[in-house]
């Protein structure tokens, strides 16, 4: 069998955690390209595994053996580097979000348009097995009309390497909202069969974070601390949006000084409602017999970063659209800029005519 052969494009947390041991474990892939700006990356994952490597995406846009890339670098660059790659001939998955900006990806979507190419969206709960069984409880009538999902992601202390790349708006595009709460946002617009926004409020809030010496934290992933770094982003974020579907509530924190974390959705029904922990299994609450009921489904978890990355290849291959194709997962992308634009215009967003 013929492998299609990969470049990996930002050789970091989320390709050394995911992308490139899905790739690796599957039968379809070869990764020929490692590339990332910092050379010992790519040399680490070269010696692991195999392959070549580059430190300049552009030095292999031109080879025919490419069939495919990974694009798993930071926000700032995801549009350039996917577009470039469109343009090249070559299939592309680039992590979430899509972009920093809705007109970002609105420009990743046209090229996807004008080559043809694939481009999907590393929006990952839209193959995680909890998610997909809800979805089918939901598209089986099973909960009755879904009138409102609330989403709650929130942290003590949890503002990841502050002072840095993820804090910098010109690099992320945002804090908390882009970061977790794209993966929130979005499975709720996939479950609820992706609706078209009606009209979005939302506040935002940069706090906890603001002054990087005096911030207060146990543990910090992406860190240390920058002392003289960047922080203009959110920690704290929320929102009320009402869609062609159900309306949909979202409260999100990197850091809230309440002692607790949240990280649970909730799908009311009128037969009967669900709880996902976010990661995790869910309940079903219904009635039966003028009793109320409470059932909690557990089954295996298949790794869903394994299922998106086989989801990519066969896409590449039979020609198939992906749940998480530019076209559907811009949706979440033009709500989470409406939430910004809420915030800083201080008044609804509308999309209605």
């Amino acid at each position: 069998m013929k492998k299609i052969k990969i470049a990996v494009i930002g050789c970091g947390t989320i390709a050394t955690n995911a992308h490139i041991p899905a790739y690796e474990k599957n039968p379809l892939a070869e990764i020929k390209y490692f590339c990332d700006i910092i050379p010992e990356r790519t040399e680490a994952k070269v010696k692991e595994f195999g392959g070549i490597a580059v430190t300049d995406y552009k030095d292999i846009l031109n080879d025919p053996e490419i069939e495919a890339v990974s694009v798993c670098t930071p926000n700032d660059v995801h549009a350039q580097i996917a577009t470039d790659f469109l343009n090249a001939g070559k299939n592309v998955l680039c992590e979430k979000p899509a972009a920093r900006t809705y007109d970002e990806a609105l420009v990743m979507q046209k090229a996807q348009h004008e080559t043809g190419k694939i481009l999907n969206i590393g929006v990952v709960n839209r193959f995680n097995s909890s998610v997909n069984r809800i979805k089918k409880i939901i598209d089986n009538g099973e909960l009755g009309e879904i009138y409102h999902v609330y989403g709650s992601f929130r942290s003590h202390r949890a503002i990841p390497g502050l002072g840095g790349p993820f804090t910098t708006k010109s690099i992320a595009g945002g804090g908390v909202l882009i970061d977790w709460g794209v993966h929130f946002l979005d499975l709720i617009m996939y479950c609820c069969g992706d609706p078209e926004p009606k009209t979005v409020s939302g506040q935002y809030y940069s706090k906890l974070g603001k002054n990087i010496k005096d911030y207060t934290f146990l543990d910090m992933w992406a860190g240390p601390p920058i002392y003289d770094g960047t922080y203009d982003v959110e920690d704290f974020v929320t929102a009320m949006i009402r869609t062609q579907g159900p309306s949909i509530t979202l409260n999100g924190a990197w850091a809230q000084n309440i002692g607790a974390d949240e990280m649970f959705i909730d799908f009311l029904g009128s037969k009967a409602g669900i709880r996902l922990k976010y990661g995790g299994d869910f309940k079903i609450f219904g009635t039966k017999d003028g009793a109320l009921t409470e059932t909690t489904a557990r089954y295996q978890n298949d790794n869903h970063f394994d299922n998106e990355i086989d989801s990519f290849l066969k896409c590449i291959i039979d020609g198939e659209k992906s749940p998480a194709h530019i076209d559907t997962v811009i949706i979440t992308a033009k709500i989470m800029q409406a939430i910004y634009d809420s915030s800083e215009r201080g008044n609804e967003i509308s999309f209605e005519k």
